[in-house]
């Protein structure tokens, strides 16, 4: 279905792995050759804390479960790059894909260290572009725990708007936390491209109707 009212197609699985370049980032498809790199995203409390991550991982399950991702045509795994050094400083997901309903989740985690230099808002533009303009979604989601404000603030940043709360949605060391739901639409994505201020402010310039 194309009710986009942009040409896009339907849309397909994520079987084709595509590389996708800005000014800060190259997103490409992540491997078990990147696991050395990620590794530290698994291993900081503070990343864990605030992406919810109950689990242990071990190197022989990482190495195993990004050597499978090339293989996936449900969800579309890429490794960010920062362009100026050449390293892989996170990764950024599509997944959880309904095709019925045109939709998927999203998802971004970074290694310490690498948030604040705008490389996730960069990359978080790019995959999302990705799945409106080529892949077809009509709605792609996240969840924000609330003791995360300034991801929650990164995400109103590239376009998401907040839909509503999950109460106690995540138990992390005795206190039960909410999470957030929010999501961008595909008329909004195609409306501002990820950056809904810059889209404001052009509106309300003079002359501009």
């Amino acid at each position: 279905m194309d009710d986009h009212g942009t040409g896009v197609p339907a849309a397909p699985d994520f079987a084709v792995k595509p590389t996708l370049t800005g000014e800060l980032t190259q997103l490409r498809p992540v491997t078990a050759d990147d696991v050395p790199a990620l590794l530290p995203m698994f291993r900081d409390a503070e990343t864990a804390r605030l992406t919810g991550d109950h689990a242990t991982h071990d190197d022989a399950s990482l190495q195993a479960w990004y050597a499978s991702r090339g293989d996936q045509d449900d969800r579309l795994d890429l490794a960010i790059v920062e362009r100026a050094t050449g390293n892989v400083v996170g990764e950024a997901v599509l997944l959880d894909w309904d095709p019925g309903n045109e939709s998927c989740a999203f998802r971004i985690c970074s290694v310490p260290g690498a948030p604040g230099r705008g490389l996730g808002t960069e990359a978080t533009r790019l995959i999302v572009g990705y799945g409106f303009e080529t892949l077809g979604l009509h709605r792609v989601w996240l969840e924000v725990y609330a003791f995360n404000p300034r991801a929650r603030r990164a995400y109103e940043k590239a376009g998401f708007v907040p839909e509503g709360v999950l109460r106690g949605a995540l138990l992390w060391e005795g206190e039960r936390v909410d999470a957030e739901v929010m999501s961008i639409l595909a008329p909004e994505w195609f409306r501002h491209r990820g950056r809904p201020e810059a889209a404001a402010r052009g509106r309300s310039a003079p002359g501009i109707l």
